[in-house]
């Protein structure tokens, strides 16, 4: 017998068959496992992140929906609010959390976050880099788009 989480997970794997958007995606690592998803973002348009291809980790916990899941850049990403370790800071993963978020609006509120970045919380040296030097910070954060980013 499946147990409530599975099943919503299953209906969010279906869902996902038909995107609501194209800049975002995730898929089961393995198909047994419904607690371990590889997401992808598309780097949004007008950003230093255009063109580029993130992957994502995605682990859900048992005791999900009430508590949100662990999600982790696997791509480097040069942002103020991404650890090198790829560990995201945005209070939608924590104390914003809500049971009615779906990995696929989590991952869209990922993407618009590339474009906003919240500087105000500042986690790494990227954030004075962004707050003080906008010019060197897009640029740097293109170049780590194409360096990590990008196939060619």
């Amino acid at each position: 017998m499946e147990c409530q989480i599975e099943i919503r997970l299953k209906n969010e794997l279906r869902r996902n068959l038909h995107p609501s958007t194209a800049y975002v995606g995730f898929k089961q690592v393995a198909d047994r496992d419904l607690f371990r998803f590889i997401g992808t973002i598309i780097g949004p348009s007008d950003t230093p992140y255009e063109g580029g291809v993130f992957s994502l980790s995605i682990k859900i916990p048992h005791t999900y929906p009430m508590t949100p899941p662990k999600i982790t850049f696997l791509t480097k990403v040069f942002h103020p609010n991404i650890t090198e370790d790829g560990i995201i800071h945005v209070d939608v993963l924590g104390d914003n959390w809500l049971p009615t978020l779906t990995i696929e609006k989590m991952l869209l509120s990922i993407c618009s976050f590339l474009d906003d970045p919240n500087p105000e919380d500042p986690l790494n040296p990227i954030c004075c880099l962004y707050r003080n030097h906008r010019e060197t910070y897009i640029k740097k954060a293109r170049e780590w788009t194409k360096k990590y980013a990008m196939s060619y």
